[in-house]
């Protein structure tokens, strides 16, 4: 895959800052992806510097001469819109998407709504509010959607608060989960198949898919432990078909497109077994950049080191809105 860096002066960035950590409850997640990035950048010759939003007002920024970030925050008050919106206003360009697609591809249930409009398969799905939360809320969810079926935080990544639903009698246990992470609570049907994994880099006409990752976890429990901690799941890149790879890069192309994504971006979804069919499940807009992160896997697969692959994210930081000078005449 050829990507235009190759000639880019590390200097020519200035000062940048690795936005890492944060409030979110992926806090953890995020620090471990901003000292990756950190590390890599500083190996460029880029002048990075790691940057704590939890810990330092973002204002900082500016007065220290931050001349562009390179977004590593995860979750909430990173990757929803709202940092984005202070670096618009800070005129400091940044890297991933901007505030609306980071908006709204942090909340699942928007994200299926957009993708269902735009006549992309995403599993069928049922949202039951906090204040309504109660058997009767349950009991329409398992006759909506069936055994079994997944139970999520719609604002939260990382499989937080996230349970796979089996039997009725887990309904109600699950749903007060995820109802301690949102104000909403997101009931899934459930695909029985493998999970897959894609990323895509660039935007618009230009945004690009790299290798479909499948994912293998002990147990088919691909979960907060299982993604960052164990060394036990298997990532396989190239077991796809031909067709099915072209496939599901394709519908991951348009999902990113749907939702207006720029910069980088990931996929996640269910790949049928009866027919092959794939499913979206969310698009993440800050994927991590861990050491079992899946982005840098993927690019690897396609020539691409973790160093160059982050010298290329930032070299492609940038605002939704052209700062403008104030008209004093």
């Amino acid at each position: 895959m050829k990507l235009a860096f190759e000639h880019i002066d590390p200097k020519s960035f200035g000062k940048v800052a690795v936005l890492m950590g944060g409030a979110s409850a992926e806090r953890e997640v995020s620090l471990m992806s901003g000292a990756g990035v950190l590390a890599a950048l500083l190996s460029q010759g880029v002048d990075a510097h790691a940057f704590d939003p939890a810990e330092r007002g973002l204002h900082e920024l500016k007065q220290a001469g931050f001349a562009r970030c390179f977004i590593a925050l995860h979750g909430r008050f990173g990757e929803d819109g709202t940092v984005q919106g202070a670096l618009e206003l800070l005129g400091i360009p940044y890297t991933g998407s901007g505030v609306m697609a980071s908006s709204v591809a942090m909340d699942k249930i928007t994200t299926k709504r957009l993708w269902l409009a735009d006549g992309l398969s995403t599993p069928r799905y049922l949202k039951l509010k906090r204040a309504d939360i109660g058997p009767d809320a349950c009991e329409q969810a398992l006759a909506q959607l069936g055994l079994p079926l997944f139970v999520k935080p719609p604002h939260e990544g990382s499989s937080i608060g996230i349970s796979k639903v089996e039997a009725a009698s887990q309904m109600q246990a699950a749903v007060a989960l995820a109802a301690q992470y949102d104000d909403e609570v997101l009931c899934e049907e459930f695909i029985a198949g493998p999970e897959l994994t894609c990323p895509v880099l660039g935007s618009g006409e230009s945004a690009v898919a790299l290798p479909v990752i499948r994912i293998d976890a002990a147990g088919g429990n691909y979960d907060y432990q299982n993604k960052y901690f164990t060394d036990t799941t298997q990532y396989l890149i190239g077991s796809l078909s031909e067709s099915q790879e072209a496939e599901v890069r394709a519908l991951v192309v348009a999902a990113y497109r749907s939702l207006g994504c720029r910069g980088w971006g990931r996929a996640d979804l269910m790949l049928r077994a009866s027919d092959g069919k794939p499913f979206l499940l969310e698009m993440n807009t800050s994927p991590g950049m861990t050491s079992h992160s899946l982005v840098p896997m993927s690019a690897k697969a396609a020539g691409l080191s973790y160093e160059q692959l982050c010298l290329y994210l930032l070299s492609q930081a940038r605002l939704d809105v052209a700062p403008s000078q104030p008209n004093l005449g």
